[in-house]
Order: structure tokens, then C-alpha cells, then sequence
């Protein structure tokens, strides 16, 4: 593939992509105190975030190929539920200032974004292979749109007692495999671009099964049943109604 477009071009805007998911922290500089009852509505807008932004990925996985969307989502709903196993009855477990059951749902959180970055990666990668314009629109569109999924990872790790600088660190961290699958995705479009539903099915697959069975759960504990599902599904709305302005 010729292209006058480098490497580092490439993974330099896909390192952009990934920093921008940080500023999803910013609203918690003026935010001093979370009670239980915020927790809850953070953990509803969290999910629906998560659910308008599974939503997104289903759509476009579908429109390159449904098969291989659903082999995907299968995966990813396998794979959390490994996780979850994995992790199950281990109070050992900790994370920073979090340990016990808060730090399994935050490890569970960051693996389903990063997962979701892999094939975000994949997409910015491909895009570029597409040319500099197209490129460039398409990693604009993904930065401005990693800034409410970091603020979907700060939801539930701020009010469980993480600092907001570190919930931007880990927002960040979570957007790694951007940059990293950005350029193999970019030097080698064929091979990479048929497994881009899968990855966006595995994606959405494992964010369905978070929102079903940690957020919402644990929202609808803190919060009546009302304001737990208004929350969600104002969160949905505004989600899907973003990545429509945006794309």
C-alpha cells in the first residue's frame, strides 16, 4: 500500500485519541463531595454511557458484518464472565486505594474499555490506511468521543475514594491499545480490517454484560428504581445523540 502518510503520524493522532479519554475527569476538580445517593446516579449514567457507547459499536460492526459482529459479542461475553470467575471471592485483591469487591468491579470496568480500545485501535488504524482525510476525520471523532468513556470509568472510580488525577491516569491507561494497534492496523489494512466486527462485537458484548450485571445492579441499591433507570436512559439518549453529531 502506498501512502504518503507515516507511522508516527499515525500513532502520534492515536496517542492524541488516547489522551483525550482523561478529560472525562475534569467535572470531578469541582465536584468535593460524593455521597452514597450520587454513587448510584454515577453508576446509572456510567451505564448508560456504556450502553449508548456498546450501542454505537453493534451498529457499525453490523453494517461490515453481522456474523462476525455476533461471533464477537459472544466472545466478549464469554470473556467477562472468565473474568469474572477468575476474580470471584478474591478480597485480595486491590488496586490503588481500592481493594476487595470495589477493586474486581474497577478491574472488570478497565478490562471491558480496554478491550473496546483494541478494536477502536484497530478502526483508527484502518482509517488512515484510507488516506489523510479520512483519517483524520475519524480520529477526531473517536478522541472527542473517548471523553465521556473516561468519564463513564471516573463515574465509579471517584466516588469509591480514587483520586481524580489517578482516575485520568487509569481513564488513559485504559486507551493504550489505540496508539499501539493504530500503525499494525495502518502497515497492514487487509490483514486488520476483517477483524474489526469481531473486535467491535467483543466490545459491546462485554459492556452489555457490565451495565446488566455490576452497574445497574448496584445503582438500584443506592438510589430508587425511578431515578436509577431515568439516569440510565438520559445517559443513553445524549450518548447516542453524541456519536451522531460526531460521526
Amino acid at each position: 500500500m502506498e501512502s504518503n502518510i507515516s507511522v508516527w503520524t499515525v500513532f502520534i493522532a492515536a496517542s492524541i485519541t488516547a489522551l483525550c479519554t482523561g478529560l472525562g475527569a475534569l467535572p470531578f476538580f469541582f465536584v468535593k463531595e460524593i455521597n452514597k445517593q450520587w454513587l448510584g446516579i454515577g453508576n446509572s449514567v456510567a451505564a448508560g454511557l456504556m450502553l449508548g457507547a456498546s450501542m454505537g459499536l453493534v451498529w457499525e460492526g453490523a453494517q461490515m458484518s453481522i456474523p462476525r459482529l455476533l461471533v464477537g459479542i459472544v466472545l466478549g461475553l464469554l470473556l467477562i464472565i472468565g473474568a469474572r470467575k477468575l476474580l470471584e471471592g478474591r478480597e485480595e485483591v486491590s488496586l490503588g486505594e481500592l481493594d476487595g469487591a470495589d477493586a474486581v468491579k474497577i478491574l472488570l470496568i478497565l478490562g471491558v474499555m480496554t478491550a473496546h480500545s483494541f478494536a477502536e485501535g484497530i478502526g483508527v488504524g484502518v482509517s488512515w490506511g484510507g488516506g489523510e482525510a479520512f483519517g483524520s476525520l475519524i480520529n477526531i471523532a473517536i478522541a472527542v468521543h473517548n471523553i465521556p468513556e473516561g468519564l463513564a470509568i471516573s463515574l465509579v472510580m471517584i466516588p469509591r475514594g480514587t483520586s481524580v488525577l489517578k482516575a485520568s491516569g487509569w481513564s488513559i491507561f485504559s486507551s493504550l491499545p489505540q496508539p499501539l494497534m493504530a500503525v499494525p492496523a495502518f502497515l497492514f489494512v487487509l490483514v486488520f480490517e476483517p477483524f474489526l466486527p469481531v473486535g467491535l462485537g467483543l466490545a459491546a458484548g462485554a459492556m452489555f454484560w457490565m451495565v446488566a450485571t455490576e452497574l445497574m445492579p448496584e445503582a438500584l441499591e443506592d438510589v430508587r428504581n425511578s431515578t436509577a433507570y431515568s439516569a440510565m436512559a438520559t445517559s443513553v439518549v445524549l450518548m447516542l445523540a453524541f456519536q451522531a453529531v460526531i460521526g
